[in-house]
């Protein structure tokens, strides 16, 4: 009798914890409205970025001098990394980066997505504070911290900061 009760009040255990064992999908289709949101952004960053593009494309040396005291949104390569593209536009005003936008990162799954909704904050902020590419990686998500670097070194080149 005492082996039935233990034998039934542990399988009742598993099955319990079984059934309350998330997984990484059911967070995927609770972030994919932020992911269209996302890729809906991406066509009109490229279209203000423009006037960023401008500057590194045959501009002289004095127009891109003047260009990183106005105001613009200037948007940096692609970076291609083993996850997925990432594409940073930058924000200027003044000489100074006021936002960063993340027009493309890696959103494959719900792992990236977990992964990117932790760093890229982190990476916009310290980009803003430190008003350079020379900031630190986050922990964890080496490989998008590394093409997002790329990516905003580019868009710095092209606003005339570096």
């Amino acid at each position: 009798m005492r082996r039935i009760t233990f034998w039934l009040m542990g399988t009742v255990t598993i099955l319990v914890l079984l059934f309350s064992y998330r997984t990484s999908t059911v967070g995927a289709q609770a972030v994919a409205p932020q992911t269209s949101v996302t890729q809906a952004a991406a066509p009109s960053s490229p279209g203000t970025s423009a006037s960023g593009t401008s500057p590194s494309g045959g501009a002289t040396s004095s127009e891109t001098a003047t260009s990183a005291s106005s105001s613009g949104t200037y948007t940096g390569d692609v970076a291609q990394t083993r996850w997925g593209p990432v594409q940073v536009a930058i924000t200027v005003a003044s000489g100074k980066i006021t936002a960063v936008d993340v027009v493309q990162y890696p959103n494959g799954n719900g792992r990236d997505e977990e992964i990117n909704a932790q760093a890229l904050p982190i990476l916009k902020q310290e980009t803003i504070s430190a008003q350079s590419a020379q900031i630190d990686t986050v922990s964890g998500a080496t490989v998008t911290s590394d093409g997002y670097l790329s990516s905003l070194q580019s868009a710095i080149d092209k606003a005339g900061l570096g």
